[in-house]
C-alpha cells in the first residue's frame, strides 16, 4: 500500500511539529511538507540523529526545514522553540502540530506520583503550552492560523492498564473545545486527531507491557486488539493520521474546528 502524496507548490507558510523525529510526527511532518509548507521540527537532544533523516526528506521536497530542542514537560523550552522558528523562517508561522507524547503501561495501583506527573507533563501540559504559544504567535502575524494536538480513542474511551494515558486524552479533547470557542475570533482553527491502534515504536512498548501485565507473549497483545478492534482488518499506519491533519489544516476543513477527530479503522465502536 502506498501512501505517497504529490509535492504541491510551496504555501510560503510554516508548519511546527513537536516530536517528529519518528512515528506518527514523522509522517505529519513529511505529509505537510509535501503539502507546501516549511517546516520545523521541536525534539529532545537525544533524537536528534532521527530528526535529521526527517529534515533530509522534507528538503528533498525542495522545503525549508530546521531543527530546534525542545522537551515539551519545559515551558520556556517550547517557547524559545517557537521564537527561533520564527526567527530561522520568517513570520509565517500557519500550522502548529503538538505531537510529542507518551504511553505508560501500568495498573493504577501500582502507579506512583512521579509516573502520572511525568505523562501529564508531557501529553497534557506540553500540549496546552505548545498550542498557546503559537497562537501567540499566530495572533501576532494577524493571518490566522491551524493548530492541531495529539488526542487519541482514549479521549473517548479508557482502557485498564492505561489510565493516566486514557485522563490526559480526555483532557486533551476538553482543552481542544475551549481553545477553539477562544481563538476563533482570531481566524484560528483548533483540533485534535484520534488514532487507535498505530504501527509505531509507542505501540510496540505498549504490546510489551501489556504482554508482562497480561502473561501472554510478546507481539500477542497487540496482535489480539487489532483482530478483535479493527474493523477494516489492517493495523493503522501513520500515515493514515497524516492524511487527517492535512486535511484538518487544509481549504477543504476549512469548517472544522473544536473537534477530536477518531481514526482508528473503527477500533472505537
Amino acid at each position: 500500500m502506498s501512501f505517497a502524496s504529490p509535492v504541491k507548490a510551496s504555501l510560503k507558510r510554516i508548519a511546527f511539529v513537536t516530536g517528529a523525529g519518528q512515528g506518527i510526527g514523522r509522517a505529519i511532518a513529511t505529509r505537510l511538507a509535501r503539502d507546501g509548507y516549511d517546516v520545523s521540527i521541536a525534539d529532545i537532544p537525544a533524537a536528534q540523529s532521527k530528526v535529521d533523516d526527517v529534515l533530509s526528506e522534507i528538503k528533498s521536497y525542495g522545503r525549508e526545514a530546521i531543527s530546534v530542542h525542545a522537551d515539551v514537560r519545559e515551558p520556556k523550552q517550547l517557547e524559545s522553540a517557537i521564537a527561533e522558528t520564527v526567527d530561522k523562517l520568517g513570520p509565517r508561522l500557519f500550522v502548529s502540530v503538538a505531537n510529542a507524547g507518551v504511553t505508560q503501561v501500568k495498573p493504577l495501583l501500582e502507579c506512583t506520583p512521579e509516573f502520572i506527573g511525568n505523562e501529564v507533563r508531557i501529553n497534557l501540559l506540553g500540549l496546552m503550552n505548545t498550542h498557546i504559544f503559537a497562537a501567540k504567535q499566530m495572533v501576532k502575524q494577524g493571518f490566522g492560523g491551524r493548530i492541531v494536538g495529539a488526542g487519541s480513542i482514549a479521549s473517548y474511551r479508557t482502557a485498564e492498564n492505561l489510565g493516566p494515558y486514557g485522563a490526559t486524552k480526555f483532557a486533551v479533547r476538553g482543552f481542544t473545545e475551549a481553545a477553539a470557542k477562544e481563538w476563533a475570533q482570531y481566524g484560528i482553527r483548533v483540533n485534535a486527531y484520534g488514532p487507535g491502534i498505530v504501527d509505531t515504536p509507542m505501540w510496540d512498548h505498549i504490546d510489551r507491557e501489556l504482554a508482562r501485565i497480561e502473561g501472554i507473549s510478546v507481539g500477542d497483545a497487540k496482535a489480539l486488539r487489532v483482530k478483535r478492534d479493527i474493523k477494516l482488518g489492517r493495523i493503522q499506519q501513520p500515515e493514515d493520521v497524516a492524511k487527517l491533519v492535512s486535511f484538518l489544516v487544509s481549504d477543504e476543513g476549512e469548517y472544522i474546528t473544536g473537534q477530536t477527530i477518531k481514526t482508528c479503522g473503527g477500533a472505537s465502536l
